[in-house]
Protein backbone atom coordinates (compact mmCIF):
# COMPACT_ATOMS: atom_id res chain seq x y z
CA UNK A 1 0.00 0.00 0.00
CA UNK A 2 1.57 3.63 -1.40
CA UNK A 3 1.14 6.23 1.09
CA UNK A 4 0.61 9.19 -0.92
CA UNK A 5 1.86 13.09 0.90
CA UNK A 6 -0.81 15.17 0.74
CA UNK A 7 -0.71 18.34 -1.93
CA UNK A 8 -3.07 21.34 -0.89
CA UNK A 9 -5.25 22.90 -3.62
CA UNK A 10 -5.94 26.34 -3.65
CA UNK A 11 -9.48 25.87 -2.96
CA UNK A 12 -8.17 24.29 0.31
CA UNK A 13 -7.36 27.35 1.80
CA UNK A 14 -9.59 29.55 4.01
CA UNK A 15 -8.01 32.59 3.52
CA UNK A 16 -7.65 35.45 7.18
CA UNK A 17 -7.06 38.62 7.29
CA UNK A 18 -4.76 40.08 9.92
CA UNK A 19 -3.56 43.62 11.14
CA UNK A 20 -0.28 43.73 12.28
CA UNK A 21 0.88 47.14 14.01
CA UNK A 22 4.45 48.20 13.64
CA UNK A 23 4.84 50.54 16.00
CA UNK A 24 8.47 50.37 17.74
CA UNK A 25 8.75 47.44 15.87
CA UNK A 26 12.12 46.24 14.32
CA UNK A 27 12.31 46.30 10.26
CA UNK A 28 13.44 43.23 9.87
CA UNK A 29 11.99 40.90 12.71
CA UNK A 30 8.10 42.41 11.50
CA UNK A 31 9.24 41.61 7.88
CA UNK A 32 9.86 37.77 8.62
CA UNK A 33 6.95 37.15 10.45
CA UNK A 34 4.67 38.90 7.82
CA UNK A 35 6.50 36.94 4.95
CA UNK A 36 5.98 33.45 6.83
CA UNK A 37 2.23 34.85 7.35
CA UNK A 38 1.79 35.72 3.83
CA UNK A 39 4.04 32.50 2.60
CA UNK A 40 1.27 30.37 4.96
CA UNK A 41 4.26 28.62 7.20
CA UNK A 42 1.91 28.66 9.47
CA UNK A 43 -0.72 27.06 7.93
CA UNK A 44 -0.92 23.19 8.13
CA UNK A 45 -1.87 22.43 4.68
CA UNK A 46 1.40 24.69 3.36
CA UNK A 47 2.71 23.17 0.50
CA UNK A 48 5.35 25.00 -0.66
CA UNK A 49 4.23 25.77 -4.72
CA UNK A 50 0.55 26.70 -3.61
CA UNK A 51 -0.49 29.76 -2.25
CA UNK A 52 -1.70 28.98 1.48
CA UNK A 53 -1.04 32.08 3.05
CA UNK A 54 -3.20 34.71 4.41
CA UNK A 55 -3.82 38.17 3.74
CA UNK A 56 -1.17 41.05 5.68
CA UNK A 57 -2.48 44.65 6.82
CA UNK A 58 0.53 46.48 8.12
CA UNK A 59 -0.12 49.90 10.18
CA UNK A 60 2.09 52.43 11.62
CA UNK A 61 4.34 51.69 9.15
CA UNK A 62 6.03 55.26 9.69
CA UNK A 63 6.55 54.45 13.52
CA UNK A 64 8.87 51.60 12.35
CA UNK A 65 12.48 51.24 13.83
CA UNK A 66 16.17 50.37 13.00
CA UNK A 67 18.67 49.37 15.10
CA UNK A 68 22.79 50.58 14.95
CA UNK A 69 23.46 53.04 12.33
CA UNK A 70 20.59 51.62 10.19
CA UNK A 71 19.37 55.13 9.37
CA UNK A 72 22.05 56.09 7.91
CA UNK A 73 23.95 53.47 6.15
CA UNK A 74 21.30 51.07 4.94
CA UNK A 75 21.03 52.05 1.34
CA UNK A 76 18.38 51.68 -1.30
CA UNK A 77 19.36 51.34 -4.74
CA UNK A 78 17.51 51.83 -8.25
CA UNK A 79 18.87 52.30 -11.91
CA UNK A 80 16.94 54.28 -14.47
CA UNK A 81 18.25 52.25 -17.19
CA UNK A 82 20.57 55.33 -18.80
CA UNK A 83 24.47 55.37 -18.07
CA UNK A 84 24.88 57.17 -14.40
CA UNK A 85 21.52 56.28 -13.89
CA UNK A 86 21.87 54.64 -10.70
CA UNK A 87 19.75 56.24 -7.58
CA UNK A 88 20.59 56.02 -4.32
CA UNK A 89 18.30 56.15 -1.20
CA UNK A 90 19.19 56.07 2.47
CA UNK A 91 16.70 54.48 4.71
CA UNK A 92 16.36 57.90 6.89
CA UNK A 93 15.41 59.58 3.52
CA UNK A 94 12.83 56.81 2.31
CA UNK A 95 10.92 56.96 5.73
CA UNK A 96 10.61 60.65 5.03
CA UNK A 97 8.79 60.28 1.46
CA UNK A 98 7.54 56.70 1.45
CA UNK A 99 7.05 55.03 4.93
CA UNK A 100 5.23 52.04 3.44
CA UNK A 101 7.96 50.95 0.94
CA UNK A 102 10.34 50.42 3.86
CA UNK A 103 7.79 47.33 4.78
CA UNK A 104 7.70 46.46 1.43
CA UNK A 105 10.98 46.08 0.39
CA UNK A 106 11.83 44.12 3.61
CA UNK A 107 8.72 41.79 2.45
CA UNK A 108 9.61 41.22 -1.24
CA UNK A 109 12.94 40.17 -0.28
CA UNK A 110 11.81 37.40 1.63
CA UNK A 111 9.20 36.14 -0.48
CA UNK A 112 10.17 33.68 -3.47
CA UNK A 113 11.83 34.72 -6.66
CA UNK A 114 9.07 33.67 -9.28
CA UNK A 115 5.25 33.72 -9.65
CA UNK A 116 4.00 32.52 -6.83
CA UNK A 117 6.10 35.52 -5.06
CA UNK A 118 4.40 37.74 -7.17
CA UNK A 119 1.35 36.96 -6.11
CA UNK A 120 1.93 36.58 -2.46
CA UNK A 121 3.31 40.29 -2.52
CA UNK A 122 0.24 41.59 -3.85
CA UNK A 123 -1.65 40.19 -0.29
CA UNK A 124 0.51 42.36 1.79
CA UNK A 125 -0.92 46.05 2.34
CA UNK A 126 1.31 48.93 4.45
CA UNK A 127 -0.26 51.92 5.32
CA UNK A 128 1.54 54.65 7.05
CA UNK A 129 -0.84 55.84 9.79
CA UNK A 130 -3.11 53.58 12.08
CA UNK A 131 -6.16 53.77 9.69
CA UNK A 132 -6.66 51.35 6.81
CA UNK A 133 -9.61 50.62 4.51
CA UNK A 134 -9.60 46.91 4.98
CA UNK A 135 -12.42 46.54 8.27
CA UNK A 136 -15.15 44.96 6.06
CA UNK A 137 -12.96 42.11 6.08
CA UNK A 138 -12.64 42.13 9.89
CA UNK A 139 -9.03 41.25 10.71
CA UNK A 140 -7.73 39.61 13.49
CA UNK A 141 -5.03 41.49 15.67
CA UNK A 142 -1.53 39.73 15.22
CA UNK A 143 0.60 39.92 17.68
CA UNK A 144 4.34 39.23 17.22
Amino acid sequence: MKKYTYAARPADNKQKWYVVDAEGMVLGRLASVVAARLRGKFNPLFTPHVDTGDWVVVVNADKIQLTGNKWDNKCYYRHSGYMGGLKVTTAKELLAKKPEDLVKNAVRGMLPKNPLGRKLNKKLKVYAGAAHPHEAQLPEKLTI
